[in-house]
């Protein structure tokens, strides 16, 4: 299924993984464990699983080889509706798409108005057409809507032809098929459960399949699942011996008839349990026998299997889960104001109504001229008054709202897309914004969730040092210069070791310990081989793997080939086959992996084992050696931020395995709770260890982290890193990283325990307490002045809120202190906890969190907050998938912040505010002219002006203000990261500006309205006639509205470019072009009846004098605004104000020298870098793209420029 896994970001889902729908999944959101790596020791891949209770039906799917009748059994019927009936196994067509030629109009209108606004102009429009209410015509509702559910269809129905078109693809992509006893080749679609597949090489794997038979030795089977989880690395997938050996000529497969019991589809991607009864024997099967859809066969020429889930029940299609549905906080804000503005107008147009009633029985009915010949009394006409007003004010709820909020936010999408300074080069990835629904939360983000491996560090690992018996290699003592490796002709020419003496100490192969500790590396993994050339290339499930493997052959211990039972070495220099009896493998609840070989000579069995310190520890001998020692080398190398493997082995006799092979035999053919049973046989071996020694790997940090972190903190946003390794390799690259500075306090997991029980047992002695908590502020946690930072490891406080309201309060506090802290450090913990680390900030704080992280681990935490963030790196693209923006290096994040977040918040706000503006302006006209006509429900302008203002006159000056304005440049946005402050507190748009908005629009309509009518009071034109009718007066105030209008957003337009000046000059142009054609002699005659206003405009606009009225109008709308704004920035200026200081000053910082100093180097940032890069080079990287970089100066690589400290006291 190509592409299959894009589909998750376009279907928009329910709020929260439902978990009816996913019985398998224990809670975690779709795809949580979508990759079963082998992960790194550290940062497992997945969380650990309560093993899935079996239930009777977990098995219950059962697939009987080359039968397809056995399928269509009325015991395998599900009842689809009433009583048609579908078979349970559903066909391997696929379809990704919402709609077809019948559906698409229906369907597509259903979903648009679910939208409250939708909805609510299609009632509109209802009431327009009753004839007794009608005060405007359909036609002004009706052709906004048209344009605005339009334009959303179309982009619906090209999205969905895409899909459409993609289904078709897949469906008729081909492949051979046993039927009738020979293979014929078949469509995709036409799969069914059962039926037996052939494979080759380069062929995508049509549905899930069970392994039979490959053409590989052992029946390997290489598969590369870039389409699951974007990682080309290859995996090894094997079919069962039996099957393999009798299982290879077509007679063969035609014939075979085993009976396959396994458990129901699901969405995990890491297990599967079933069982094969074949000639009255069982056989256990796991995933290592699966091949999913969507994954490519390689390096086998071609491979038989038989089709265990076609179609949707694939595991691929499973996963296509509903994303996460994220709204911004200005979409609420905006949702709550349209309902505000719509209680206004009930409001209104009662007070109306009722005015309206009492005119009536005063004057109306005792004026002759005013009969109707209807005998309706006032309190029905009040009430006729009130659905009248309703229409006539309806456009306070502005219908193009939405549609233009869209726009532009699809705009500024791809001014993301766009930026240059958001691409990689060096792997050619732009950033992506992956949804156009989110930009202006960038603007307003509080807390930072960070993944560490591959998001803060490269995720690039090199073998760095090691500790062999208790004695420690590669301290760059004995020489500097690099090894030479040409006495090995298979050594990896890139790798790069310093300590000469480990190798000669190696090569005179006196050292027993330094002999078992390379070959335990060249043994114990699970890493494949290829021969590309007569190079040997390793493929790695995780970098830690192959960094040690390679090490290994160059150091002379070389991993040559592997079947399913032996591994090939070349020991030095004879070549060694070892036999593999049993491969223990890693999981992140073990986080450890032990191999039992045999070598064939004599026949003594060793067990081999890797794994992460505190596991191993616990698992040695009372009378293992150098225990200490290796610790202190641990320590030591966990403090220069390295990841450390302890390396040990066990001798074991021939009885011990033999009676250790039968429990693994029974535990492999368990149904139930496989993997528990298994972990429980492994520990029964995985004892009594003999400490070998450790290994030591540097993960280097990405470019420009430290400056990175550094400036998001000076925006007052948080930072929390959430890893999977230990206290003191986390805190130490928290140090490099500049996370944590030399200024902080920092609080260890214990203290905060302390801090935690003194704080509930107070609560305990003043209960009355929890009642005042909501009015007193509860007192801080740290007292003393200065800054905080916390470092926990794992922890039982964030274990889920959901199950027990009892534990809430502590969740709190634990929350309450974590946020006073400037940085949070959380190590060893599991993705589920990363994901309730970030919930726990968003239900407790109501504060906008982002998630960036890179891995297959850090979906969940990337699904649960506010902006998911992916980055595009070494581990695949699973992080990518289901995040809302990617790109490739951590640093640019500070762009996507400090720079298009910020804009794009402050294009948003001012964009509301001026557009709530013009429609209260605009709208209230009617309400002060009603006073005039006798609460009647008389418009006050022409029809068409109603139908065209918000469609052509006034939107585009307002749009591209939201799509281009910026404060201050992308460079002084990123010098002075306080600028992003207002977002934060989201100062530019809340009720208060929203009032200031609606005040300004009741001034400017007032101004509008009586102005105008002053002037048409008591007037004579030129020819002795007053040009006082309604129309003219009709003409004038719509020419003022549409010039203030224009005017205004002039006046808050802070950035102009040529576009912005053509629209408002355009829009005025537009408003007269349309103006005249409308009310000419000739569409009159065309259409009498919709076009009544023949000749006012050129009459009116003949007169001199209202031409002075309109332009004392704009005048006395606009004079007020300008004062205000002169007054704000002269006396309150804003940060974003003082941009022509900030330029002074750089420009005056520019000419002096700046003040250099040798770097101070303290004990924490002993992790050098390879090279420190200076501050003036970080000034300039922030170019603006309109301006020449600045050039560099000083001498950088030899003296560190110390950053001045301007920019945090602007």
């Amino acid at each position: 299924g190509a592409k299959m896994s894009r589909r998750r970001t376009d279907s928009q889902g329910s709020l929260g993984p439902d978990d009816e729908a996913m019985p398998y999944s224990d809670d975690e959101t779709d795809d949580e464990l979508a990759v079963s790596s082998e992960g790194e020791p550290e940062a497992p891949p997945g969380a650990p699983h309560p093993p899935v209770e079996t239930r009777p039906s977990d098995m219950g799917w059962k697939v009987k080889a080359n039968d397809r009748a056995y399928h269509q059994l009325p015991e395998f019927q599900k009842k689809v509706f009433l009583c048609i009936k579908k078979s349970r196994y559903s066909g391997n067509a696929i379809k990704t798409y919402k709609y077809n030629a019948f559906t698409f109009l229906p369907l597509n209108l259903y979903e648009q108005l679910k939208r409250a606004a939708n909805l609510y102009f299609l009632a509109l429009l209802i009431l327009q057409i009753i004839p007794e209410i009608s005060t405007l015509p359909w036609y002004t509702t009706l052709i906004p809507l048209v344009v605005v559910l339009g334009v959303t269809a179309i982009k619906d129905l090209v999205d969905d032809l895409a899909r459409h078109r993609m289904d078709k693809e897949i469906n008729n992509r081909k492949s051979e098929v046993l039927l009738n006893g020979r293979f014929q080749e078949a469509k995709w679609r036409d799969i069914q459960v059962g039926d037996v597949v052939r494979m080759k090489k380069n062929d995508f794997i049509p549905a899930d399949i069970l392994l039979l038979s490959s053409s590989n030795p052992n029946s390997l089977c290489y598969v590369e699942t870039a389409e699951l989880d974007g990682e080309t690395n290859l995996k090894f997938k094997m079919g069962l011996r039996v099957t393999d050996e009798r299982l290879q000529e077509e007679r063969q497969l035609a014939e075979f008839n085993a009976l396959i019991e396994c458990e129901e589809p699901n969405n995990r991607l890491d297990k599967f349990l079933g069982m094969m009864l074949w000639n009255r024997e069982q056989y256990p099967l796991e995933l290592d026998n699966m091949l999913l859809r969507g994954c490519k066969v390689r390096n086998t020429e071609e491979c038989h299997g038989l089709v265990i889930f076609a179609g949707a029940d694939t595991k691929i299609m499973r996963n296509g889960g509903k994303t996460r549905f994220k709204r911004t906080k200005i979409d609420e804000l905006m949702n709550y104001m349209v309902y505000t503005i719509f209680a206004l107008l009930l409001l209104v147009a009662a007070g109306l109504a009722i005015g309206h009633t009492y005119w009536y029985e005063d004057i109306g009915s005792k004026a002759w001229y005013l009969y109707d010949g209807k005998d309706q009394d006032a309190s029905y006409r009040g009430f006729l008054s009130f659905w009248g007003y309703i229409i006539v004010l309806n456009t306070m709820v502005p219908i193009s709202l939405y549609v233009s909020v869209e726009v532009i936010r699809l705009g500024q999408s791809k001014f993301i897309n766009w930026d240059l300074q958001m691409y990689f080069a060096e792997k050619d990835t732009p950033a992506k914004a992956r949804t156009t629904t989110l930009n202006e939360q960038l603007g307003q983000i509080e807390y930072i969730f960070s993944d560490k491996t591959g998001t803060l560090t490269q995720n690039i690992m090199a073998f760095k040092k090691c500790t062999i018996a208790g004695r420690s290699y590669a301290n760059y003592s004995h020489s500097r210069s690099p090894v030479d490796w040409s006495w090995n002709r298979y050594a990896d020419k890139k790798f790069q070791f310093m300590d000469n003496y480990l190798v000669a100490h190696v090569r005179s192969k006196k050292d027993r310990d330094a002999m078992e500790f390379f070959k335990l590396l060249s043994l114990c993994h699970t890493v494949m081989v290829e021969n590309k050339d007569g190079e040997l290339v390793y493929q790695a499930a995780s970098p830690d793997e192959g960094a040690l493997v390679t090490a290994a052959r160059n150091f002379g211990f070389v991993f040559l080939s592997r079947t399913q039972d032996t591994i090939t070495i070349r020991e030095m220099d004879q070549e060694t086959t070892y036999e593999m009896l049993a491969l223990l493998d890693f999981n992140s609840d073990r986080k450890r992996m032990s191999i039992i070989r045999t070598n064939f000579p004599d026949g003594r069995i060793r067990l081999y084992c890797k794994g992460a310190d505190t596991v191993i520890y616990e698992r040695l001998a009372p009378n293992s050696r150098h225990k200490e020692t290796t610790q202190t080398a641990l320590d030591v190398f966990a403090n220069e931020t390295l990841r450390t493997l302890c390396l040990c082995y066990k001798d074991i006799s021939a009885q011990e395995y033999e009676a250790w092979s039968r429990k693994h035999k029974d535990a492999q053919l368990t149904l139930s709770n496989r993997d528990a049973a298994l972990d429980r046989v492994y520990e029964q071996i995985e004892n009594n260890l003999m400490l070998i020694g450790a290994t030591a790997i540097e993960d280097k940090l990405q470019d420009g982290v430290p400056e990175t972190i550094a400036k998001l903190a000076k925006a007052d946003i948080k930072i929390w890193v959430l890893t999977g390794d230990k206290k003191e390799t986390a805190e130490n690259i928290g140090y490099s990283c500049s996370l944590l500075t030399d200024d902080m306090q920092i609080h260890y997991g214990e203290d905060v325990n302390e801090k935690l029980s003194i704080r509930q047992a107070n609560r305990r002695n003043e209960p009355q307490t929890v009642y005042r908590r909501k009015k007193k502020p509860a007192e801080p946690f740290f007292t003393q002045p200065g800054k905080n930072a916390l470092i926990i490891t794992g922890g039982c406080w964030l274990h889920d809120g959901k199950r027990s309201e009892m534990n809430s309060l502590p969740q709190i506090d634990f929350v309450d202190m974590a946020c006073e802290c400037e940085a949070v450090i959380c190590c060893r913990v599991t993705p589920k906890q990363k994901a309730n680390v970030v919930s726990l900030v968003k239900k407790y704080k109501k504060a906008v969190t982002l998630s960036i992280g890179d891995g297959a681990n850090d979906v969940n935490m990337i699904k649960t907050a506010d902006i998911g963030v992916g980055i595009s790196g070494q581990e695949g693209m699973q992080a990518v998938m289901s995040s809302d923006y990617a790109f490739a290096q951590f640093r640019y994040l500070q762009r996507l912040l400090l720079v298009h977040g910020r804009w794009s918040y402050i294009r948003m706000c001012k964009f509301l505010r001026f557009f709530f503006f013009k429609n209260f302006a605009f709208t209230l006209v009617h309400f002060w002219y009603s006073f005039f006509s006798g609460y009647s429900s008389q418009v006050a302008y022409e029809d068409w002006f109603i139908t065209l203002y918000n469609l052509c006159y006034s939107s585009l000056p307002v749009l591209l203000v939201g799509l281009l304005d910026q404060d201050v440049n992308d460079r002084l946005s990123l010098k002075f990261p306080k600028l992003y402050l207002p977002g934060q507190q989201g100062t530019l748009f809340n009720y208060k500006n929203f009032f200031i908005s609606l005040f300004h629009g009741i001034f400017v309509s007032l101004i509008i309205f009586f102005i105008p009518y002053g002037a048409f009071l008591q007037t004579m034109g030129q020819d002795g006639e007053a040009p006082s009718d309604y129309q003219s007066f009709a003409v004038v105030t719509a020419s003022s509205l549409i010039f203030t209008v224009n005017l205004q957003i002039s006046l808050d337009t802070s950035y102009w470019t040529f576009v912005n000046c053509f629209a408002v000059l355009g829009s005025i142009a537009i408003y007269f072009g349309i103006m005249f054609d409308i009310h000419s002699a000739g569409i009159h005659v065309i259409f009498p009846s919709i076009f009544t206003f023949t000749g006012a405009a050129s009459n009116a606009l003949r007169q001199p004098y209202l031409w002075l009225t309109i332009i004392l109008t704009v005048g006395i709308s606009l004079l007020p605004v300008i004062c205000i704004q002169f007054l704000h920035k002269t006396i309150w200026p804003s940060v974003g104000d003082k941009k022509y200081e900030m330029e002074l000053e750089e420009k005056e910082k520019k000419k002096q020298p700046s003040a250099f100093q040798r770097g101070r180097r303290s004990r924490r940032s002993a992790y050098a870098f390879s090279h420190s890069r200076g501050y003036a080079d970080l000034i300039s990287s922030g170019r603006s793209i309109r301006r020449r970089p600045a050039a560099r100066g000083g001498p950088q690589d030899s003296i560190r420029e110390v950053p001045h400290r301007e920019a945090e006291n602007i």
